[in-house]
């Protein structure tokens, strides 16, 4: 498993629920910490999108995929609140939810870390995070893992893009900055939202997106 290393003492990959883990740290300072990613799995163009229903962070309601069946284009986030990759795009997510929210596009996002072993993942801290991020599009709580696992998520961010009919167009990053490398723009993720709603082909040359693993229940 990926590790970071402070003083010599190895800290499970992105997990800063250890009470001496600074949050300087938390946010990924590249002079202090190591860091390993792990990429996405790059599910094949054209899988159907695997339904859902899992409850809502905040408001604990049981949300579906057909709730979004309305919608020209829909996607889907793995996240977990406490992963340095996603505290490096939190404020591009806001705005996402922010840009897209008027159009004709669901954005809905999916933690499924062990919340046992990783506290910080369960529903109540990543609402937090959602609020404090500015984060407006439902967060669900995959406890079972059998949506992570049906979506062959491998990494927090893990993106999925389905069209009108509920087949995946784009997988793959946000954009091509990295904690401490640059400013989250969403280019890459945004220029396939906006195909989708202008109903032209999703250009199929995609890169992983990386992250930190998802932490499976053992």
């Amino acid at each position: 498993m990926p590790l970071f290393y402070r003083m010599g003492r190895p800290l499970s990959s992105c997990d800063p629920s250890h009470t001496d883990f600074p949050l300087e740290l938390r946010l990924l300072r590249a002079d202090s910490v190591i860091m390993a990613a792990t990429p996405s799995t790059m599910l094949a163009l054209g899988t159907p999108a695997p339904a859902f229903t899992l409850p809502d962070v905040a408001s604990g309601e049981q949300v579906s995929l057909t709730h979004f069946a309305d919608k020209k284009a829909l996607l889907v986030i793995f996240l977990c609140a406490h992963c340095p990759f996603v505290h490096h795009i939190r404020m591009e997510l806001s705005k996402l939810g922010r840009d897209y929210g008027g159009k004709d596009a669901a954005i809905v996002g999916i933690t499924s870390n062990d919340a046992f072993e990783y506290p910080d993942d369960a529903p109540e801290p990543t609402a937090r995070f959602a609020r404090e991020s500015g984060i407006s599009f439902p967060i669900l709580y995959d406890e079972t893992q059998d949506t992570a696992r049906a979506y062959s998520a491998a990494c927090t961010p893990d993106f999925f893009l389905f069209d009108e009919t509920r087949k995946l167009v784009y997988r793959g990053q946000l954009d091509s900055t990295r904690p401490n490398k640059g400013v989250a723009d969403g280019a890459d993720l945004r220029a396939a939202l906006n195909s989708v709603l202008a109903g032209t082909p999703v250009n199929s040359d995609q890169r992983p997106s990386v992250g930190c693993n998802i932490k499976w229940k053992r």
